[in-house]
């Protein structure tokens, strides 16, 4: 219990963690970088799913929970799509615009980040725990960078640096409670195991490609977002190496 714990407070803060460093940098950004940012993160999160969570699902319940539960995770995630305002990015060469009120943004963040505790809760549930740190670093890494944009488009709507720190740090703890629902309801329901890790593969595979990979690729910045994408995903495979 202490571990999961751990591993959904250090994935949840670090949004925070990489907020902070809105402190110390101006408050605008290039979409170079912004592109390579969302890049890094999709090649966590493939790394994440298709090395950690998905092998994870095969061993514990076979192809058909594998199948069930990855189309349950796109599924979810192509509701919320339909059915929470949605960030949109303005591609432009002069820096980072959002065209949707900030507390429909702030909601929909929030919201988004809960298959992302779901996926800590249920890796942690499984009977490898070595699986439940892997997949709290892979979301804490994607995390950081998700941290540091929330902060600047709330720098880009006129409020201050402390308060958009907070408030971007804030918006990664539903990640606690999802963590800790997702573990105790596999916990006690261990045919839910497979189900669980297949689901939250299949959100992060939503996630990857159908916002990351395109945002990044969107302001003529494909050959950095590339380069970003394979260095996320070789920092993950590396991380999965330390841990097994």
């Amino acid at each position: 219990m202490t571990e999961v714990i751990f591993g959904s407070v250090l994935s949840a803060m670090s949004t925070g963690l990489g907020a902070l460093l809105i402190l110390f940098i101006p408050p605008t950004i290039t979409h170079r970088w912004k592109d390579a940012l969302l890049a890094f993160s999709a090649g966590i999160m493939m790394a994440a799913s298709t090395i950690g969570l998905i092998p994870e699902a095969l061993k514990y319940g076979g192809f058909v929970p594998l199948f069930v539960g990855i189309w349950l995770g796109v599924g979810v995630l192509t509701l919320m799509e339909k059915n929470i305002p949605h960030i949109e990015l303005q591609h432009n060469k002069k820096g980072i615009q959002f065209d949707e009120k900030a507390l429909l943004i702030i909601a929909a963040i929030t919201l988004h980040n809960i298959p992302e505790g779901l996926s800590v809760g249920v890796s942690y549930a499984s009977e490898d725990g070595d699986t439940g740190n892997l997949i709290a670093w892979a979301i804490g890494f994607q995390n950081a960078p998700e941290g540091l944009l929330v902060a600047l488009f709330l720098i880009n709507q006129r409020i201050s640096k402390l308060k958009a720190f907070i408030i971007a740090t804030l918006t990664g703890t539903i990640e606690i409670v999802t963590s800790l629902l997702g573990y105790f309801l596999t916990g006690y329901v261990q045919f839910l195991v497979p189900y669980g890790l297949s689901f939250a593969a299949g959100a992060m595979l939503f996630i990857i490609y159908k916002e990351l990979i395109p945002e990044s690729h969107g302001d003529g910045n494909e050959q950095v977002s590339t380069y970003a994408f394979i260095m996320g995903m070789l920092i993950m495979v590396l991380i999965i190496d330390i841990f097994s």
